[in-house]
Formats: structure tokens, sequence, C-alpha cells
């Protein structure tokens, strides 16, 4: 069974930090947006997992609101939470895919901010979480 996965929406500075994923070469080549987020570990809180994984992805500290999506897809339940950046900077993350630049086994995973106004025009996944982002926008991007 597939674990559970642990992502935060986060509005910055007008825009939405995501994860732009690059995947294979030349003709075989996939680009797209995901939200920052990961794997649940054993033994932690699905709350638990989003902090560290944003931590290791993004390098900073964010605060979880009391807004959160669930989503069923890929086979697995994943948590969508609504937060708030506190700190750090931005692309310091630790995780092995941020450090251990492995291009053959993880792709690329690149730390952006997507102003509101584009979110619409990238290819975000899974689409449900787009639509969602989209049709929240207001209550997102305050």
């Amino acid at each position: 069974m597939k674990k559970n996965r642990a992502s935060a929406i986060i509005p910055y500075r007008g825009g939405l930090i995501v994860i732009r994923r690059i995947k294979g070469n030349n003709e075989n080549r996939e680009e797209y947006y995901t939200i920052p987020g990961g794997g649940q570990e054993e033994g932690e809180s699905i709350e638990e997992a989003t902090l560290r994984e944003i931590r290791e992805e993004l390098g900073i500290e964010v605060e979880l609101t009391d807004k959160c999506y669930e989503l069923e897809s890929q086979g697995r339940k994943q948590y969508f939470f609504v937060a708030e950046y506190k700190s750090g900077q931005i692309g310091s993350g630790n995780g092995e895919e941020m450090t251990n630049i492995n291009y053959e086994k993880y792709g690329a995973y690149i730390p952006e901010i997507i102003s509101a106004n584009k979110i619409k025009n990238i290819k975000l996944l899974p689409k449900e979480i787009k639509d969602i982002i989209i049709s929240d926008f207001n209550d997102i991007f305050k």
C-alpha cells in the first residue's frame, strides 16, 4: 500500500510556492509542477509529515492553517494543507531529492514561485488540486 502524501499550499508574495519537476531527456522529457510535499513516515501524523516535507524540499518553516483538502489520487490519500510562510530561505531544502542531484533517478526538483495570474497556465498536478486552487483563488491568495 502506498504512503499517504502530505503537502502544503503556500501562498507567497502574491503567488504560490511550487516544485517544478523535470524528468527524462529529449523526446521522453516531461515537465510539470507539483505542490511541495511527500510521503508520510510511520509514526508521524499527517501534519508532522507536511512540516517535515516542507523543510526537506524548500528549507522553510510554515504554519499549517485549519484548511485542508483531501484527494484520492494514484491509489493513495493526498492531503493538501493551506500553510503560511514563517521563515527560512526558499530553495535551501536538504531532502535527498534536493541535495543528491541524481537526475537519472529523481529528475529535477526546482522550487519556484508562480504568480497567481499564471497558475491557470501551468501543468500543475494533480489536476484536481489545480482546479481547487483556481476556484478558491481569492480565499488562498489573500
